[in-house]
């Protein structure tokens, strides 16, 4: 877990860490493995019936093409799946994603109004679903495949609601101080 303790504050404490669910990487091992079952039969075919020099660039176009199928559909969704964080502290939420190019978001938990989870049948017991965070004046992030989507939702809320009761206790939030003048 370096990646994450590098982009931490000294006093701030990670809560969570996580890459989005495996089920991302679903596709991208059936295309291998069935990738992989045909490039061995056409060799094993070019191997038995061909020969000489057609053989050799049968098998290079062969190896190729099954090289590049894996290349861009397998390679790509696994380093994005790996390259992709999704971060919780005690003061913000934190989202990384990109391998050359590098995006991210950092919501602090103060400014954080509503947070929402949906999740499908198959989300359900995949255990995994997707995570809407609305921030005040902002449209709603919504996070996919993020694993276990009801534990994390339930850190967030508690988060957020005791970020509120911080501020309300240290008289930061005018609002709250306002309500509790007027309830004494």
């Amino acid at each position: 877990m370096a990646y994450p303790q590098d982009m931490l504050a000294g006093d701030e404490e990670l809560l969570l860490h996580r890459h989005p669910h495996w089920k991302m990487l679903f596709l991208p091992a059936v295309t291998f493995v069935v990738a992989t079952a045909v490039a061995g039969f056409l060799l094993g075919l070019v191997s038995k019936h061909v020969d000489g020099t057609t053989r050799t660039v049968l098998l290079a176009v062969v190896a190729a093409l099954w090289l590049g199928l894996v290349g861009w559909r397998c390679v790509g969704k696994l380093l994005s799946w790996r390259f992709t964080h999704f971060i919780v502290t005690d003061r913000r939420v934190l989202i990384r994603q990109g391998i050359l190019t590098q995006s991210g978001i950092d919501i602090p938990l103060g400014r954080i109004s509503n947070v929402q989870f949906r999740h499908g049948l198959i989300d359900r017991m995949l255990r995994t679903g997707t995570l809407i965070i609305v921030a005040s004046s902002d449209d709603p992030l919504e996070f996919d495949d993020v694993p276990q989507v009801e534990r994390v939702h339930s850190l967030l809320y508690h988060q957020v609601f005791d970020a509120m009761d911080m501020r309300r206790d240290d008289g930061s939030d005018d609002r709250f101080r306002r309500a509790d003048d007027r309830d004494s």
